[in-house]
């Protein structure tokens, strides 16, 4: 049977930026507990984990650089999943998108011979770098070399991205809804929540939580796969997906999920539920013809059409979750 949503939860406050109100979660846990008969989450015969992809001011807050169409709406849909299951949710886990403004994905790390640096969405591959056409203002060697190593990987060019989730800056936070989400299970549950960092290294991208695009570059290892993380979430009877963007981060994320399972333990692949309601994919840019690699929200569901042949489970926030 679904719980109540909590007295201080507002379906309008899911992409508004405001101060946590964390005292007043904290006693809506307390009586929620009594009144409910919440029990810990140690005591949970099915360990269940909810696993928020990067649902931060950055990527889920109108205005923010990187905002996702429909994120807003997803995070609604998100909270209120979590909110009626919390006692069935035995720990929530969060990925942090995590940047400084020197990164090799931002605009300062590049610029043109006449000093100007790149538009966010610009493509640079190996080739206009080996041109001159753009040029590293840091590490030029391995910045060539890893244009080169990520078009190698047949998976992405080099994009320019707007400058997003500055650790530091407000849009680095979770959005404050579902930072109070994490409050009020952590207290309901008495159990932490579980925060990853992602994203940090300067000289390659981390759209997957699990490992970055590159690995290496000129002998100097820049990222590994993330095997703590995965077995933690290996650990867990079920662990619903959800946060943003669906063709990006989330998507390559799974990707990686998948691949590990496969190399791993098959029989694990149905732990992995998707709430497919809970992430939107980032717009396809105004480009005509559109390159079917740009097609954003294309790519992202025959994804995650090809996840859900390999057995993942593709689910709503709406369906009941019986264990």
């Amino acid at each position: 049977m679904s719980l109540p949503l909590p007295r201080f939860h507002e379906d309008a406050r899911a992409g508004q930026l405001y101060l946590e109100r964390t005292a007043e979660v904290a006693e809506e846990a307390r009586r929620f507990v009594t009144e409910h008969h919440v029990r810990p989450a140690r005591e949970d015969a099915v360990r269940v984990a909810a696993f928020g992809i990067d649902v931060q001011v950055a990527f889920c807050a109108p205005g923010a650089s990187l905002f996702v169409p429909g994120a807003v709406e997803d995070t609604q849909r998100a909270l209120r999943w979590l909110y009626t299951n919390l006692d069935r949710v035995t720990e929530l886990v969060f990925s942090l998108d995590t940047h400084r403004v020197f990164q090799i994905f931002h605009p300062a790390w590049w610029h043109d011979a006449q000093g100007r640096h790149p538009a966010p969405l610009s493509q640079i591959t190996a080739a206009d770098v080996r041109a001159g056409r753009w040029r590293a203002t840091r590490f030029p060697e391995e910045s060539l070399e890893y244009c080169e190593r990520l078009e190698a990987s047949g998976r992405y060019v080099l994009t320019v991205w707007p400058y997003h989730a500055l650790l530091g800056g407000l849009s680095h936070a979770l959005v404050p809804a579902m930072y109070e989400a994490s409050v009020f299970h952590a207290l309901a549950r008495d159990t932490p929540t579980h925060f990853e960092m992602k994203g940090e290294n300067p000289l390659t991208e981390n759209y997957s939580v699990l490992v970055p695009e590159v690995t290496e570059v000129k002998g100097q290892r820049v990222g590994a796969f993330n095997t703590r993380l995965f077995e933690k979430l290996m650990t867990y009877d079920r662990v619903y997906v959800f946060g943003q963007a669906k063709s990006h981060c989330v998507l390559s994320t799974l990707r990686d999920l998948r691949e590990h399972i496969e190399r791993t333990d098959r029989s694990k692949m149905g732990r992995i539920h998707i709430l497919v309601d809970a992430m939107s994919p980032v717009p396809a840019p105004p480009l005509e013809p559109l390159p079917p690699s740009l097609d954003f929200p294309r790519v992202a569901e025959a994804a995650i059409e090809e996840l859900r042949q390999a057995g993942m489970r593709v689910v709503r926030t709406t369906d009941a979750l019986d264990l």
